[in-house]
């Protein structure tokens, strides 16, 4: 018992639903890492990306877990729900690429050369790395705002949520940038990967400036509105972007507007190009939806100050 009475423990960090989907977080991690280092085996850098990203979500979910049970956050000088909520989305897009790229790479339906018993630990290791990404996914749809609710924190939103998302698909981005994309050739492309890596410096500012609490007004703007203003120079940004990309990549002046044949697969440049063009709209979309719903947000927070946002 503490000073006040209570348990030292946090039993909510188990009885409840939340405390439930972190438990099935962790024991779905373990199941992963266990069967992948035991016969599932991985390979090449599509492997050693899946295995990083189930370790890493699991090393966050243990950390996450044994300090709302003790309920040690509290010595932190971070925003606990912002912090939980952030990482919880971001497993959650680890896991789902995770579940995609490993059976799409090493689950074939015949037996490997190593025997069948292969085969059903990888078909496994599938099934428990989505089963994991329906326990991610729970923890951020039980720690989403909702209208009518009071909002716990900027990233339980969803803006919030959002940022996390272009700055997942940012990264996609620039695994494909750096896979041969020869984006060096012109100015244009080189403009373009200047707009990608400033936008996710801007949208990861927003985030640990969230996390840290560190909220107030930022000069003369208030945080709400910085974060807005933020936002719209992304959109415009990322806009020019998705039009200069493609018109330096596979307009017939400067590139090839159809796959070259004699480009090899799994190495071609066209493919990353390809890549770039598809997730720069994608994050424009993504860009242009945070701005809408800010503006929502916003408009609901003046007319009920009592629900802060952050």
């Amino acid at each position: 018992m503490d000073s006040q009475g209570g348990p030292y423990l946090n039993k909510n960090a188990l009885c409840s639903a939340l405390g439930a989907a972190r438990l099935c977080q962790l024991a779905m991690g373990c199941a992963v890492i266990a069967m992948v280092t035991h016969s599932a085996g991985y390979s090449g850098s599509h492997g050693v990306f899946c295995m990083a990203a189930w370790c890493c979500c699991f090393a966050v979910s243990v950390l996450v877990f044994f300090l709302d049970a003790t309920r040690l956050y509290s010595c932190l000088p971070i925003s606990w729900d912002n912090l939980t909520v952030t990482c919880a989305a971001c497993a959650t897009l680890m896991y789902v690429t995770a579940s995609v790229v490993y059976p799409l790479f090493f689950v074939r339906s015949e037996c490997p050369y190593a025997g069948c018993d292969v085969r059903d630990f990888r078909i496994a290791v599938t099934v428990c790395s989505i089963l994991g990404t329906v326990a991610y996914g729970a923890e951020v749809a039980l720690c989403r705002a909702r209208p009518g609710h009071i909002v716990v924190g900027y990233m339980a939103t969803a803006p919030g949520l959002l940022k996390v998302v272009q700055g997942f698909v940012a990264c996609v981005i620039f695994g494909a940038l750096a896979n041969r994309s020869e984006y060096s050739r012109y100015t244009a492309t080189i403009y373009c990967v200047v707009v990608y890596a400033f936008c996710f410096v801007l949208t990861a500012l927003v985030v640990i400036m969230t996390v840290c609490k560190r909220t107030k007004a930022v000069r003369c703007l208030p945080f709400d509105r910085f974060v807005v203003v933020c936002t719209l120079l992304e959109v415009l940004l990322y806009l020019s972007a998705s039009v200069v990309w493609p018109v330096f990549c596979f307009d017939t002046k400067y590139g090839s507007p159809s796959r070259p044949s004699s480009c090899p697969q799994g190495k071609c440049p066209w493919d990353s190009k390809v890549v770039v063009a598809a997730f720069s709209c994608v994050n424009f979309g993504l860009y242009l939806a945070d701005l809408v719903y800010s503006q929502k947000i916003r408009f609901v927070s003046s007319h009920r100050p009592s629900n802060s946002r952050v």
